[in-house]
């Protein structure tokens, strides 16, 4: 099979770990926009796991997560048959996680809720966009590697946006 195949019809094992975690715990099998509600999920988690954790332990989460990723991306592809299905979304987690890596908080609710709803936006912006070389490395790199490097790089870049936009108001 190949992206060609009705990826509608590939349908995961969420009883296999490997694939509820690919699909985000399931978020991925929206009918449209799988990759918008995979990143939707990812923020829950962020909010209680991550969101005001010291740097160095965030870091150490992001690449064990991108390795995981690596690994769950790959098997989850080679069962489906299909490269980069649309419902896997282990690879919008990590991306949407790295936007978020330093997100301001100020303790106004409002405020705290603006600042996420950016870093959402700039992360779905790069991930659905994708300027170079997002969009190269999503042509050129194959596997599960593959999978998770164009969302990094759309992570960074909406970090680099966010923290720029922070010291811009500064």
């Amino acid at each position: 099979m190949s992206n060609s195949v009705n990826q509608s019809a590939v349908r995961p094992n969420l009883k296999n770990p490997i694939h509820l975690l690919a699909f985000g715990l399931g978020s991925g099998l929206a009918p449209k926009a799988p990759g918008t509600f995979g990143t939707l999920a990812a923020l829950p988690v962020w909010y209680f796991l991550l969101q005001g954790m010291p740097t160095l332990p965030y870091l150490g989460i992001l690449i064990a997560g991108f390795a995981l990723g690596v690994v769950l991306c790959e098997i989850t592809s080679r069962d489906l048959g299909v490269h980069d299905h649309g419902g896997i979304v282990w690879d919008e987690w990590i991306g949407v996680w790295i936007t978020l890596l330093w997100l301001p908080h100020s303790g106004d609710v409002l405020t705290d809720f603006g600042w996420l709803l950016y870093g959402f936006v700039l992360f779905r912006f790069f991930d659905i966009l994708k300027p170079w070389p997002i969009k190269w490395l999503d042509a050129k790199v194959h596997g599960g590697f593959g999978i998770m490097i164009d969302d990094v790089i759309a992570g960074i870049f909406g970090l680099l946006v966010l923290q720029g936009t922070v010291q811009a108001l500064g």
